[in-house]
């Protein structure tokens, strides 16, 4: 029964870390960003762009260099990124949304290190990245330099 009763508190605790880190100022800050690239029209107009071109560069990426307009989409999504990456709303999402994971980030690595400093932690959002790297021994993922 002991251990059913520590579950329930650790569970209980771990909801309580979600809940502050729902009221947080950052994610405060990044639910108003999101709320306003949603509602700004040149901002998704930018974005349905891009996913469009993205969709090309992905039938290209099969074919390689041997695609015959291999070229003229490279050129194309590297333009079209650009101009999605320099409106304000999207990098003003973007920025909070980098913020908001390194919090999560810290929040993970103060627990897992709480328990051991052998526990293997994603950093600087690796988790959601497929980069290739692995975990070393001894408390780190990612391929922090």
């Amino acid at each position: 029964m002991l251990a059913t009763i520590e579950i329930v508190d650790v569970l209980d605790s771990s909801e309580h870390i979600g809940q502050m880190i729902l009221q947080s100022d950052v994610m405060d800050a990044y639910q108003t960003a999101k709320k306003q690239l949603e509602e700004d029209d040149e901002a998704q107009r930018l974005i349905r762009d891009f996913q469009k071109i993205k969709d090309q560069y992905e039938d290209v990426q099969r074919f390689g260099r041997y695609h015959p307009d291999y070229n003229r989409i490279m050129k194309e999504v590297r333009t079209v990124k650009r101009e999605m990456d320099m409106n304000e709303k999207v990098a003003s999402f973007k920025l909070r949304e980098r913020d908001l994971q390194k919090l999560l980030d810290e929040v993970s690595q103060h627990v897992a290190f709480s328990v051991s400093e052998n526990i293997k932690v994603p950093r600087d959002g690796m988790a959601l990245t497929d980069s290739g790297c692995g975990c070393g021994t001894g408390g780190g993922c990612g391929c922090a330099s």
